[in-house]
């Protein structure tokens, strides 16, 4: 048995693994929040043993997304023994959240990828196939995210020293330049030193006065591209935006599971949309309706009235059955709504396309209206420290349940029999053959020769990192939803979500923008128009805006990220050419929730276990009782003696007792003190 502990700036960590034939079986897990040192961890775990994997599990999961993970926690909850694997050195897939600086290697990576040609490698599993068994090769190469292209706009020098001009008193004039600054490492501690330098009084009279309360005057520094590498730590960020719905599939099983206790959440403060190049509040609720200055009174009445509408619209059939049919921009114009109405409750508050259906729409809307008020003012929740988190939780309760993790591992090919059609074993990527009742797999790892259809959609990503808020408020601390009306006709809508740093996915003085829209070109094709438009781009790195320019007015970017996704969501498995016992999970959709992959989750979790409670809600921590029907009891060196023989043997051996330690598997309370 061995204690690992770790500290992070968030919440210290103690993590106990009980090692067994030489592997790790997670007994009581409370991961790190921050996922780069939570995966650190595993990989060292695995890497000493990784080939004395147990030969025998009832589900073997490969990948670590959202719906893979959901689908281990539900398994293990229930008491299933469960495998999970991923070949990334990293949990969640693409729906991880990386620092600054892993993203840097994760686009390296990328780009590695690209360049090298990877050959299917079968002679080491040909000769663990027996009689009346077939094999089906599984992919080694991810091909999910294409067109990566990322652009730097921050300046190039060298990050010069913080200066802070301090206020000058009555009391105690101070000569500007010997204030000095002392900076050691990545530590941002400064030492200021203030000395008196000897002055006639003429010299002290004109020496301006401030009021001692005056605060410092901070000088205001440029964010340099090494400012974001040294303060690279600071930042989480997501592969795919996303928020969630308060009362959406995805709340309600993090609130049923007791999986929501591992993670915060921020409420989103504004809802705006993007009209004429201007950013304006979009009105949502009643409140915001009548204290709207974008509307008219007239307008007002009829939104308020199309919105009670829609709350309880199945009770009104009469009024949209002429409708089913017809896309939800048409029944808008039935019901009069102005143009600049239909803008706000198409792509900001049903938030759907042209052709969407009406019924769709009005279901869309009335979910959105449902949501309101649950946890704030708006519809909408966002995890601290970023998406990446929700999946790990998921991960944790597996592991607390005795799922076992391995990153870096992979399945090189599924072992099938003959004569039933199943998955039988598989085979991984150090040659070891594990039997199992079931096999659960990303959609990444599964080769185009046992798919129906290669044609995918795909969704455009952008990832910028600017200076300042789109939309200046009284409080910075704002996460915000921005809807982009399509620029043209023919072009998709895009949503913009702009994190700030009380989020966790930012360093101070500066914001995290995540742009989305379908495909219709590459990313940068799709999305730099609207980035153009909303944003300052820079044509030398670092060059600011001439005076009076209307470029000043708008945030400047640092630093984008454009790539494309791979929307495999409308698949189900008829799409694919696989035995009956292989469970395929498609990867993030284009919509804004999660609901699509927590239904997957669920509808798989049946298939496998069709008597069984989907995620049943986990213990507390302290209610968990491990090998045993009572209370674990102390070990050794808390005056009670290990059992009742040792009680018998006297004094003698009370002054000579067993140096061997016992075995321990319950969770100790240890805070260790925090790193920053």
């Amino acid at each position: 048995m061995f204690l690992l502990y770790f500290k992070t700036w968030r919440i210290p960590v103690l993590k106990i693994c009980c090692v067994h034939f030489g592997y790790c079986v997670f007994k009581c897990v409370y991961f790190s929040v921050r996922h780069d040192i939570a995966c650190h961890v595993t990989v060292c775990s695995f890497k000493m043993a990784a080939e004395d994997l147990p030969s025998q599990f009832d589900v073997v999961i490969l990948g670590t997304g959202l719906t893979e993970s959901v689908i281990a926690a539900a398994c293990s909850r229930v008491g299933q023994s469960v495998l999970h694997l991923d070949r990334r050195n990293y949990y969640a897939g693409n729906w991880a959240s990386f620092t600054f600086n892993g993203l840097l290697s994760w686009i390296e990576e990328y780009k590695n990828q690209q360049k090298v040609q990877i050959t299917e490698s079968e002679q080491v599993w040909r000769s663990l196939i027996d009689e009346g068994e077939d094999v089906v090769p599984l992919s080694s190469v991810d091909s999910s995210i294409s067109n990566l292209e990322v652009f730097c706009y921050a300046s190039e020098e060298e990050e010069k020293e913080e200066e802070t001009k301090a206020p000058l008193t009555s009391c105690q004039p101070v000569n500007a330049e010997t204030v000095s600054e002392e900076t050691t490492g990545d530590s941002t501690e400064a030492q200021d030193t203030v000395t008196e330098p000897s002055q006639s009084q003429e010299e002290k009279d004109s020496q301006p006065i401030s009021s001692p309360a005056d605060p410092p005057v901070e000088v205001e520094k440029k964010i340099t591209y090494q400012k974001l590498v040294k303060e690279g730590r600071r930042f989480n960020i997501d592969l795919v935006s996303k928020l969630m719905y308060s009362r959406g599939a995805l709340v309600d099983l993090l609130i049923k599971s007791n999986v929501s206790r591992y993670a915060e959440f921020k409420n989103i403060g504004h809802i705006l949309t993007c009209r004429n190049g201007k950013v304006e509040q979009v009105p949502c609720s009643r409140a915001d309706v009548f204290a709207s200055k974008q509307l008219t009174v007239v307008e007002k009445r009829m939104l308020m009235k199309f919105l009670t509408f829609c709350l309880d619209f199945e009770q009104h059939p009469e009024e949209y059955q002429d409708y089913t049919e017809k896309p939800f921009r048409e029944f808008l114009k039935n019901k009069k709504l102005t143009e600049n109405l239909q803008d706000f409750v198409l792509h900001s508050i049903a938030m759907v396309t042209q052709q969407t259906l009406t019924e769709e729409g009005l279901k869309a809307t009335q979910h959105f209206l449902r949501c309101l008020g649950r946890y704030g003012n708006t519809p909408f929740l966002f995890p601290l420290y970023g998406l990446g988190e929700i999946p790990q939780c998921f991960c944790r309760m597996c592991a607390v349940f005795g799922g076992i993790y391995c990153l870096r591992h992979s399945v090189q090919c599924l072992v099938v029999d003959k004569a039933s059609n199943k998955v039988k074993a598989v085979i991984d990527t150090r040659g070891q053959k594990i039997s199992c009742s079931h096999f659960v797999v990303e959609d990444s790892y599964i080769r185009d020769e046992q798919r129906q259809s290669t044609a995918y959609r795909q969704i455009s990503r952008a990832v910028l990192i600017t200076d300042r808020s789109v939309l200046p408020s009284e409080s910075d601390q704002q996460i915000s939803l921005v809807t982009i009306p399509p620029l043209e006709s023919s072009a998709p809508a895009v949503r913009m979500v702009e994190l700030c740093s009380s989020s966790m996915t930012c360093m101070p003085g500066t914001y995290l923008v995540h742009l989305t829209c379908s495909s219709s070109g590459t990313a940068q094709e799709d999305l730099a128009p609207v980035v153009s438009e909303l944003f300052h781009v820079s044509t030398i790195p670092g060059e600011e805006p001439s005076e009076g320019a209307e470029e000043r007015s708008k945030p400047a970017v640092l630093w984008v990220m454009y790539f494309n996704m791979r929307d495999t969501s409308a698949l189900d498995s008829s799409s694919y050419s696989l035995p009956s016992n292989v469970h395929v999970c498609t990867g993030p959709d284009g919509s804004l929730g999660s609901d699509c992959s927590i239904k997957l989750a669920e509808s798989v979790f049946h298939h496998i276990l069709p008597d069984e409670e989907f995620c049943p809600p986990a213990p507390n921590p302290e209610d968990i009782i491990y090998d045993g029907d009572g209370p674990q009891a102390e070990g050794p060196g808390f005056d009670e003696s290990v059992n009742t023989e040792a009680e018998e043997e006297g004094a003698a051996h009370e002054k000579n007792p067993s140096t061997e330690p016992a075995e321990m598997d319950s969770v100790a309370d240890t805070t260790p003190s925090s790193e920053e």
